[in-house]
């Protein structure tokens, strides 16, 4: 059954009186010769969060035939089916007046029909471009309803480049593919070879960093989702920190990414995987625990790096952050990639269904569209990491 026969007689009825800003499969042109423009407005609150809520239930869907084509499951049913999403989703978002979706969404289903005749052979490459797309509607879709800026998401750039692969011939569909994710993402899927520079490790107390490392170990026994999270960060944010050597004490840094989140221990658990808004009272909770680690921290004085470190590893560069709002060059180095790691470790967590390679990309799509969060000149490095990490994947037999 198509979501949009959920909405009622007052959504068709909004329809029938909306106007459709797109044509013939492209955007209209406006504003002079030669420039696209994307209408992103919420013209009807209440057909708005209808297809906000329907959305939520395709995305998975649409996530979930694109990773059963990666690992080889390419019948003509399942091509099909993700066919059948796609026409679903644009025109609820016609019906819903969500009018920047779909020329989105036509884009993805001509890339879809060339499959489906047999012109083109199914390619991750193929796969990363919807799941691109998707992700990015859904960013825009949750920026739109919180009243936030879109720049970031670079979609008129999105648009362009997905009417360029649409239109390719077969020969360069896939290159066209590949440039679009590295476009949008900053993420090449090819191999980038780069140096491995030796770091001299300051001597540090050993004894000190097994304790914190097995207080990092307690908190991943309290939820089955968690396990493995120390090492997968510690691995992480050592890889980002030496491609800038110098810059960070791997042994601070080492017992930072411990520490960081021990304070979420003295927190409910409901706050560990919360989805959703927090109410004005849970986010004054949770700014509370990095000072709880970091007060720790801080009552050894060899540790003093790592504290700070741990306390500010939630400020953002423009100062939206918090405990304290700090900006810029305020928050120090260690911060700025542990602020990273930790919002990678989150996105691939929720996004692990779609197996290790999709997750990455997903994240790491995610945290370059919120650039703003970050600072540019550890994302740009953090970037680096993320692409061998992604060459390696791709290096996998299909399905390991």
């Amino acid at each position: 059954m198509r979501g949009a026969w959920r909405f009622g007689k007052a959504a068709v009825a909004r329809f029938a009186a909306c106007c459709i800003y797109w044509n013939e499969g492209r955007l209209k042109m406006g504003g002079g010769m030669g420039k696209q423009e994307l209408t992103l407005e919420i013209v009807e609150p209440e057909a708005f969060h209808d297809f906000m809520e329907v959305m939520s239930d395709y995305a998975p869907q649409v996530e979930h035939l694109v990773c059963q084509l990666g690992f080889g499951d390419t019948d003509a049913a399942q091509i099909d089916q993700l066919f059948r999403l796609l026409h679903s989703i644009k025109g609820d978002a016609s019906m819903c007046q969500v009018r920047f979706v779909v020329p989105f969404v036509h884009a993805l289903e001509s890339l879809l029909e060339r499959l489906r005749s047999g012109e083109v052979v199914y390619e991750d490459s193929i796969g990363d471009v919807m799941l691109l797309v998707m992700d990015r509607l859904g960013l825009a879709l949750e920026a739109l309803d919180n009243h936030e800026l879109l720049d970031d998401l670079q979609l008129p750039l999105l648009m362009r480049a997905l009417n360029q692969v649409a239109e390719c011939p077969v020969g360069e569909l896939l290159q066209r593919c590949q440039q679009l994710v590295e476009q949008i993402t900053g993420i090449p899927l090819h191999v980038i070879e780069s140096d491995a520079p030796a770091d001299a490790a300051a001597q540090l107390s050993q004894g000190d960093l097994a304790f914190f490392r097995l207080l990092a170990l307690q908190f991943e026994q309290r939820l089955p989702q968690f396990q493995g999270r120390t090492e997968r960060n510690l691995e992480l944010a050592l890889e980002a920190s030496r491609q800038a050597p110098g810059m960070v004490d791997d042994r601070q840094l080492e017992a930072a990414v411990y520490m960081h989140d021990i304070g979420m221990m003295l927190l409910p658990e409901s706050f560990w995987l919360k989805v959703g808004r927090m109410s004005e009272a849970e986010r004054l909770q949770m700014a509370e625990h990095p000072g709880w680690a970091a007060g720790l921290l801080e009552r050894m004085p060899a540790w003093a790096d790592a504290a700070r470190m741990v306390a500010q590893h939630h400020e953002m560069p423009d100062g939206r952050g918090y405990p304290q709002g700090l900006r810029g060059d305020e928050i120090c180095s260690g911060a700025r990639i542990l602020a990273l790691v930790d919002a990678f470790e989150a996105v691939t967590l929720k996004h692990a269904h779609r197996g290790l390679r999709h997750s990455m990309m997903r994240a790491i799509a995610e945290i370059n569209a919120s650039e703003r969060q970050f600072d540019p000149y550890w994302l740009a490095r953090f970037n680096q990491v993320i692409r061998m990490r992604l060459a390696a994947c791709a290096r996998r037999p299909p399905g390991e």
